[in-house]
């Protein structure tokens, strides 16, 4: 059994010794909102996504890239709207800030010279780190009413409450030119964003990057 285990762990520092490692830094815009239960009238909020990577490349073609991100998540409401969790006569922005781990793998197609086009996929988990949640007139989000321009946490008990964990999966495409990198990202979240029955995030990201 102990043998076993030795050599496992032998092979894996074997191949992580011999796989090419990189690092990349990526910035871009998040277009965020809800999914699932009581994410009716839930509208696109931009917000800023920037982040660090290394890549792990086991073959030409396949490879593990381990992200942090700093991602700005959420979603807007217009006036006059009725919901069974949001319930406004006003405007609302909710703003998650989110420190990001996606873990994706990651299979390169090389199509000219310095050219390849990416495809990757794996899970995400998130922690949320801050943010405001605004208002412009009276509102009931989650059963805390608020009323006139106000401004509150969204993570925290004197807040909105949000869960401050998040997990789902992504899904992107992007190209490779050179040492330089543009990716398309989608996100689908598995945890609610609130206790009871509320929705979850989704996200869709556009990003530039450079790899050194």
């Amino acid at each position: 059994m102990k043998r076993g285990i030795f050599t496992a762990l032998f092979a894996l520092i074997c191949t992580l010794t011999f796989a090419q490692v990189s690092f990349n830094v990526k910035a871009g815009l998040n277009l965020s909102s809800y999914i699932g239960e009581n994410s009716e009238n839930s509208e696109f909020k931009p917000g800023a996504r920037i982040g660090l990577g290394m890549e792990y490349q086991f073959t030409d073609l396949i490879s593990l890239q381990p992200s942090l991100f700093f991602s700005q998540k959420g979603a807007k409401y217009d006036s006059d709207y009725d919901g069974s969790f949001f319930d406004a006569n006003a405007g609302v922005k909710i703003n998650q800030l989110y420190l990001e781990l996606p873990v994706n793998v990651q299979f390169r197609f090389n199509v000219s010279d310095n050219t390849n086009i990416l495809i990757a996929t794996g899970p995400y988990f998130a922690c949320g780190v801050g943010g405001k949640t605004k208002f412009d007139g009276s509102a009931s989000i989650g059963g805390i009413n608020m009323n006139g321009k106000d401004k509150i946490d969204t993570f925290g008990d004197n807040g909105m409450d949000f869960n401050r964990f998040d997990a789902g999966w992504n899904i992107g495409v992007g190209a490779e030119f050179g040492q330089f990198l543009v990716g398309l990202d989608t996100q689908l979240g598995f945890a609610k964003i609130y206790e009871g029955d509320a929705p979850h995030n989704a996200n869709i990201a556009f990003t530039v990057g450079y790899k050194f």
